[in-house]
């Protein structure tokens, strides 16, 4: 009998399969397997929260989770936000608001504000510093994680609602 498992992913939209092993983290399996290593590796405790994914658009710690658990979810990475060319609304709030250092808990804390804002768009500040709280970052001080964050949930409010679909 093997010790392998045929699982199917469905990360950023597109379908995996993969043999893995019961024992490998989601973690593992994405920056391994799938071959994205936006998200990073940090405590592997569920602490620092570097390796935050959206798992069925809520932020999940990727390295407390194995891999088959993960079949039959959506799993989104930083690697759905956009590119460096074409970075998201998000993404640039980050930079403009210089949300970032070294940049090494910054894909962490992109995942969970797009989880955050998905489920709280109007955020006030005590809720977003609230929310922050969950990841670590030992250069910024949050506050310019704090700004980026609120500086993109009143820059999606601005927008107007998409036309409703047409009835057929």
């Amino acid at each position: 009998m093997s010790g392998k498992h045929l699982i199917v992913l469905n990360v950023n939209g597109e379908e995996h399969e993969l043999l893995v092993e019961p024992r490998w983290t989601l973690l593992d399996v994405l920056r391994h397997q799938v071959e994205l290593t936006g998200t990073h590796v940090g405590c592997e405790h569920g602490v620092c929260g570097a390796c935050t994914i959206l798992l069925d658009e809520e932020p999940v710690r990727a390295c407390l989770m194995f891999a088959v658990q993960a079949e039959g979810y959506a799993i989104r990475t930083v690697e759905s936000l956009g590119t460096p060319a074409e970075p998201n609304d998000l993404q640039q709030e980050f930079s403009a608001q210089h949300g970032l250092q070294c940049g090494f808990c910054t894909p962490g804390f992109l995942m969970l504000a797009e989880g955050f804002l998905a489920q709280e768009p109007s955020p006030s500040r005590e809720e977003i510093r609230e929310a922050v709280s969950a990841n670590l970052c030992r250069c910024t001080g949050y506050q310019s994680i704090v700004d980026a964050i609120e500086a993109t949930a009143r820059r999606r409010a601005d927008r107007p609602d998409p036309e409703p679909e047409a009835v057929r």
